[in-house]
C-alpha cells in the first residue's frame, strides 16, 4: 500500500496522501496515526510503522465544493461499474434521454451502460424500447469521493469511509 487516508480532526475523509507525506505529518505532530498498515519505513536512526489512516490534530476548514464533477470515471464509480439496464459490467456511459432528443448532460440523466445495451438503445427512449432502469441515477454526495480513482483501498479505510455518504465510491475504487 503506497497511500494513506487522511482524516480531518472530526474524522471526515479529506484526501488520500502518499505514505511519505503521512509520515511527515505524524513526525511533525500535525497528525496522529489511527490505523497502521503493513511494513515500516526506516532511516539510519529511526523506524516508523507505515500508517494506513491518520487524523489531523487540528480541524481544517475545507473549502465548500458544491458538486462532484460529472466525468466518465465518476459515473462508472457511482454505478459500481454495473450497467443500469442489464446489470452486467459497464464500460461506457449513456444518456437516459438522448441529447439528440433534448436530454441534458447532468447526473440525473447519465448512467453507466455495457457496450451492448448502449449500442442497442442508440437514441431511443426507454418507453419506446420497453426498458427500465435498475436504479434511478442521482447526483453523488461530495463527502468521501476523495478516494475515487485511487485504485485498491486499504481494508483499514472502510470504517472511515462507510459513513461518508458515498457508498458506491468505495466499491468502485476497490
Amino acid at each position: 500500500m503506497s497511500r494513506t487516508l487522511l482524516l480531518n480532526a472530526t474524522y471526515e475523509p479529506l484526501a488520500v496522501v502518499p505514505i511519505r507525506r503521512a509520515v511527515v505529518l505524524v513526525l511533525a505532530r500535525k497528525a496522529e496515526v489511527i490505523e497502521h498498515g503493513e511494513g515500516e519505513l526506516r532511516s539510519e536512526r529511526q523506524r516508523v510503522r507505515v500508517p494506513a489512516v491518520i487524523r489531523l490534530t487540528r480541524y481544517v476548514k475545507v473549502p465548500y465544493r458544491r458538486k462532484v464533477p460529472l466525468t466518465r470515471s465518476a459515473i462508472l464509480a457511482r454505478d459500481s461499474h454495473r450497467c443500469a439496464y442489464c446489470d452486467r459490467r459497464a464500460t461506457t456511459v449513456d444518456h437516459v434521454v438522448p441529447r439528440s432528443r433534448g436530454g441534458r448532460h447532468e447526473w440525473s440523466n447519465v448512467v453507466a451502460a455495457c457496450a451492448r445495451c448502449n449500442n442497442r438503445k442508440g437514441d431511443g427512449l426507454l418507453a419506446e424500447l420497453g426498458w427500465a432502469l435498475s436504479r434511478p441515477p442521482t447526483e453523488p454526495v461530495v463527502t468521501g469521493w476523495v478516494v475515487v480513482g485511487v485504485g485498491r483501498l486499504h481494508p483499514a479505510w472502510a470504517p472511515y469511509l462507510a459513513g461518508a455518504g458515498h457508498g458506491n465510491a468505495v466499491a468502485a475504487a476497490s
